[in-house]
């Protein structure tokens, strides 16, 4: 039976390699060969699959201009598993010819999560692109905008809802006849983000990538459909995309903002940080004794995710730590105490750094609250 990939909900996928193989993802590795100084995410293949990403690193690799687009949905708190898309548009800014598009889905937000526009951008602007900015991205060097309030996107996605059917739709999504009609209609949105910056307005036809996670990669096939049906009046390129694992929750799941004890939040303090991570799940044994004598499993350790997908950055470090535990050199104990010094090493200088960023941001964006 065919699994199918929701951007809404909280479960972690199955099998990336089914998932792969089912709805056409080449490998990222095949690529990674030719990337310059790629990230520890890429590397240790995190970020795992790609469409058509090799149009997007030609263009990097003759420093010549291509787009970069992703968004953020502002239904509640960052958490760690939001920091990887962050941290890959900063390595992207740091490309000669990139462009950066980032959408603020206060659409999204409002449909699918309830929220009001107003409580969508007020936590945007505090909890989001305050923290992209502390961060390390120039906010100044994207295009930041509300889809709320963007004509540009609007027009395009009535433009393209004139080429899909609801049978499409429900194919691609599961919607079924209690869906509201914000949700039905919701994806032209998303695929308007998606393609908007080759609009003659912006950067007109040109390679585009798009960084998601794999749950939102039915947006990503609907977009490189309809920039097929659309190239005659537009020319759209169909848009390539990298795809990177989800950060699994402490307890359960992906990490979450609906699920704040599997969450590590960037504004979480320091006793909650502790208390946090002294309760996630890990691969140890029931007792000391027996772990130093058969090891640990780190391959199912939510602590050692943790060091694989953004505390340890250093590929020698995480391996000697893996052998460690895998060895029984260390207990759960004392790892976890090493994933809390990590996480409060990080997030004291982060806060001063959020702080100063909030101030800017408010004053910046203060128009859309």
């Amino acid at each position: 039976m065919a699994e199918r990939i929701d951007p809404w909900r909280a479960e972690l996928p199955e099998n990336y390699a089914r998932l792969m193989e089912e709805f056409g993802i080449s490998p990222f590795e095949e690529v990674l060969p030719d990337i310059p100084d790629p990230m520890s995410i890429m590397r240790r293949k995190i970020v795992f699959g790609h469409r058509d990403f090799r149009r997007v690193l030609e263009r990097m690799l003759r420093g010549e201009d291509f787009a970069v687009m992703t968004g953020l949905m502002p239904s509640g708190k960052m958490h760690l598993g939001h920091k990887m898309v962050i941290d890959q548009l900063i390595w992207y800014q740091k490309m000669r010819g990139a462009r950066i598009f980032l959408c603020v889905a206060d659409l999204e937000a409002y449909s699918a999560r309830g929220l009001s526009l107003a409580e969508a951008r007020r936590i945007a602007i505090e909890e989001y692109l305050a923290n992209y900015e502390a961060l390390g991205l120039d906010l100044k060097g994207c295009r930041v905008y509300f889809q709320s309030e963007d004509e540009h996107v609007k027009r395009l996605a009535f433009l393209l809802s004139k080429k899909v059917t609801l049978s499409e739709l429900r194919a691609i999504y599961g919607f079924t006849t209690e869906s509201n009609l914000s949700s039905l209609f919701y994806p032209m949105i998303d695929v308007a983000d998606i393609l908007h910056p080759q609009l003659p307005e912006f950067c007109g036809p040109i390679p585009t990538v798009v960084p998601v996670g794999i749950d939102q990669d039915p947006h990503l096939r609907l977009a490189r459909d309809m920039a097929g049906r659309f190239q005659k009046e537009f020319g759209f390129i169909p848009p390539s995309a990298t795809y990177h694992k989800l950060l699994p929750g402490l307890i359960e799941e992906k990490m979450s903002s609906s699920k704040p004890e599997s969450a590590i939040f960037l504004t979480d303090d320091d006793e909650t940080i502790r208390r946090k991570i002294m309760n996630a799940f890990t691969g140890g044994r029931p007792t000391a004794a027996e772990q130093k004598r058969e090891g640990g499993n780190p391959d199912i350790c939510r602590v050692f995710d943790l060091y694989l997908y953004q505390l340890i950055p250093e590929d020698r470090r995480l391996l000697e730590v893996r052998e460690t535990c895998r060895t029984g050199g260390i207990i759960c104990g004392e790892c976890k105490q090493m994933a809390i010094e990590l996480l409060l090493d990080f997030l004291g200088g982060y806060r001063e750094r959020y702080a100063s960023a909030l101030e800017r941001v408010r004053s910046t964006f203060q128009e859309h609250v």
